[in-house]
């Protein structure tokens, strides 16, 4: 019967059931750092790999595995990892399948941290890359070399909401035998499941949509099981970046709300973009829901919903940007997304300030692009506020024509 159940049903008891002996519906959370074995065959059998069990607490706990199996199944993976960070899932994931010599396709729309993980880390393992405009199959293709072991996207972009044809890419990197690693984070498995559409791996930032309530640092790779096995013994272990089990219990709470909460979320989100798309201080929305959005067809196709990102440029550029910003007072100055909260935040100087100027503009991130992650609150609340944000700084913009 499980297998038959819905999203939203599986969202709430999927993998979770009471506890045998006490009837506690809510998971249990169990952060032991040690495990006991009844003999040494059997501890060796565990370490080895033989026997799957937790025998240290580097490598998982019991509230981590139960939270893995259910992203497993809300992305239809055979099996995921949960660790300590976002980051360190789009690391673990890129370290996989890529060593000393080996080259990367990576989309030129992608999260700073990504962008600065690449551009640092990545020549000193010995991996060279590429920063591809990935709205055009025949780019990817022409990226394509001899040494290319995996190509990475996002989709829809931070920040500019940029969508791609997973299933068109998918078909692409198959041909040439390399896997398709996405991060699925700004979607979640409720608006879209890439592991259908043909990719190979999926990450997360759990610190976003999956916990929801902005007190919980996370990751995810979900993939086939020979892939995580290895990630999980080879990788997450030996660089420390475990999930701890207070951590996997507020996830697996924050999941029995996602469906509300995304949904809400789009909601917020469509409402918000159509507002600015008619105001006259705004310069251009980014948001896959408006039919102006140049993949509007492609992101009714494979997404379920919009999400819940908008990002826009002010007229004025980053004066205005940032008068903007400051005149807010329901909307908070973050770097995050995904929360209760409306949080607003500028690219350039914030979450993709790593990249030189130079290359954020070939980017199309301008110093005046704002991104907005709309919360839960009264839509009517969040148009208010910015309305009268706006207010404030016309005089600016329409005093420097």
């Amino acid at each position: 019967m499980r297998e038959k159940w819905r999203l939203d049903t599986n969202l709430i008891h999927n993998k979770q059931t009471e506890d045998k002996h006490t009837g506690a519906i809510a998971q249990a959370i169990i952060p032991a750092v040690a495990y006991s074995f009844p003999d040494c065959e059997t501890a060796a059998d565990a370490v080895s790999g033989k026997k799957e069990a937790i025998y240290y607490g580097r490598y998982g706990n019991p509230t981590l595995r139960t939270l893995e199996a259910k992203m497993a199944v809300l992305e239809n993976g055979e099996s995921a990892l949960g660790v300590s960070s976002g980051m360190a899932a789009i690391s673990i994931a890129l370290l996989t399948f890529l060593q000393q010599g080996d080259h990367l396709i990576v989309t030129k729309d992608v999260y700073g941290g990504t962008h600065k993980f690449l551009t640092t880390l990545a020549p000193r393992f010995g991996i060279t890359f590429d920063f591809v405009d990935c709205t055009t199959l025949d780019n990817i293709q022409q990226a394509v070399k001899s040494n290319t072991k995996a190509v990475y996207i996002e989709t829809p972009s931070n920040p500019l909401l940029t969508v791609l044809d997973i299933e068109g890419i998918a078909k692409l990197t198959n041909r040439y035998g390399i896997p398709l690693i996405i991060d699925n984070t700004f979607m979640s498995p409720y608006l879209q499941k890439p592991l259908d559409l043909g990719a190979d791996i999926v990450v997360h930032s759990a610190t976003k949509y999956l916990n929801g309530h902005g007190d919980v640092i996370a990751g995810f790779v979900i993939g086939k099981s020979q892939d995580i096995k290895f990630m999980r013994q080879n990788l997450m272990g030996d660089l420390g970046q475990v999930l701890n089990a207070w951590d996997s219990f507020l996830i697996l709470r924050g999941l029995k709300t996602l469906g509300l909460r995304v949904e809400r979320h789009c909601s917020n989100a469509q409402k918000i973009a159509e507002f600015l798309e008619e105001h006259p201080l705004i310069e251009k929305v980014y948001y896959p829901g408006l039919p102006s959005h140049p993949q509007h067809e492609l992101a009714k196709k494979q997404m379920k919903g919009m999400g819940g990102i908008v990002s826009f440029e002010l007229k004025g550029g980053i004066e205005a940007g940032k008068s903007f910003i400051n005149a807010l007072n329901l909307a908070m100055i973050s770097f995050s997304l995904g929360d209760p909260e409306t949080l607003v935040q500028h690219p350039a100087t914030m979450t993709h300030s790593s990249i030189p100027a130079n290359e954020r503009i070939n980017f199309g991130i301008t110093d005046g692009l704002i991104r907005l992650s709309l919360g839960l609150e009264d839509s009517l609340d969040i148009i208010d506020d910015l309305e009268q944000a706006l207010s404030k700084v016309n005089y600016l913009v329409t005093s420097s024509f």
